[in-house]
């Protein structure tokens, strides 16, 4: 498997995006919610009413740990969770309406906060983003799917 990359770019991309990153969550750092549960938060409001099963899959989280993230999630009034009447077994979680205004609100701030830097690039950079922008979600999807295959370091 062949790399364009050398290991400094390597080290330069993974540098930039978790910069990147740290940057625009710092925005969210005020509502009292980790990363993790505002991440949870987010994946139930974009699928609209899923089960546990897939929300962890979706999240990457094993089910202990998604069961104590919408547990706080919902005694804070921002997820509901409720069995289907299908399978009594399969536990399906829904975003309250305050679930999905915190989302919104903040998804916004951070959307602005990314889109007030972006307009301070230079046009090439800009444009140069714009275009990677197709690679790196690939390069994020391919990422998802591969970190749910990785072994765990012991």
């Amino acid at each position: 498997m062949s790399s364009d990359f050398s290991d400094d770019d390597v080290t330069r991309l993974r540098i930039a995006l978790a910069r990147i990153s740290r940057s625009v969550e710092r925005t969210s750092a005020d509502s009292g919610y980790t990363r993790t549960q505002l991440s949870v938060l987010g994946s139930v409001v974009r699928l609209g009413q899923p089960g546990l099963a897939e929300l962890a899959d979706a999240e990457g989280l094993n089910p202990t740990m998604l069961s104590r993230v919408v547990g706080k999630l919902e005694a804070a009034g921002l997820l509901t969770r409720q069995v289907t009447a299908a399978d009594r077994r399969v536990v399906e979680v829904t975003a309250t309406p305050a679930g999905r205004a915190l989302h919104l609100r903040l998804r916004k701030r951070r959307a602005d906060l990314l889109a007030g830097q972006l307009a301070e690039l230079p046009a090439g950079q800009s444009a140069r983003l714009q275009a990677a922008l197709p690679a790196l979600e690939s390069l994020a999807a391919q990422m998802l799917r591969g970190t749910r295959r990785l072994p765990v370091a012991r």
